[in-house]
């Protein structure tokens, strides 16, 4: 005898239901993408700031050793020891060959012991900083200060929009 009482459950998810979950999807995307993307800046912002105030040692050796040329060690001049960056522009001022789409902060020393360590963002840096620099200054009596072009929101306390 045949069952009369089949029931015929809907399976499934309804066209209004998938659209709803799509629109969620949408929101919660236009909210985070732009959130990591200040993410992103803020700490490329934070490693130029490092990769820049690194070369502070380097700058004071050399003023200690009485080298005022930045350049190659092999010609006696002041090697910074910079490695490459793919989110700075920047030639090489010493004896390191840079790859490809790399930079490196750009120093200067003279006499007085003043020095300027400046970290220019580019390559593969991100949109908002293509274009922007962390400074590191060194006055004569040897004090390090730091400033930053980039917007306010992605500086670092190190280093702040002056």
């Amino acid at each position: 005898m045949k069952n009369m009482n089949i029931n015929h459950a809907q399976k499934g998810f309804t066209l209004i239901e998938l659209m709803i979950v799509v629109a969620i999807i949408g929101i919660l995307a236009a909210i985070a993408i732009p959130q990591y993307q200040t993410y992103i800046a803020k700490s490329q912002e934070s490693r130029a700031v490092g990769e820049a105030g690194a070369l502070k040692t380097a700058i004071e050796d050399c003023t200690n050793n009485g080298k005022f040329t930045i350049g190659k060690a092999s010609d006696g001049n002041c090697d910074t020891q910079a490695t490459g960056s793919s989110i700075l522009t920047g030639t090489t001022q010493g004896d390191i060959t840079l790859a490809a789409d790399t930079g490196v902060p750009q120093a200067t020393l003279d006499n007085t012991g003043a020095a300027t360590i400046v970290a220019s963002f580019g390559n593969k840096a991100s949109a908002a900083l293509t274009g922007k620099a962390i400074t590191w200054t060194r006055n004569t009596d040897g004090s390090w200060s730091c400033a930053s072009t980039s917007d306010k929101k992605y500086n670092t306390a190190a280093c702040p929009t002056p």
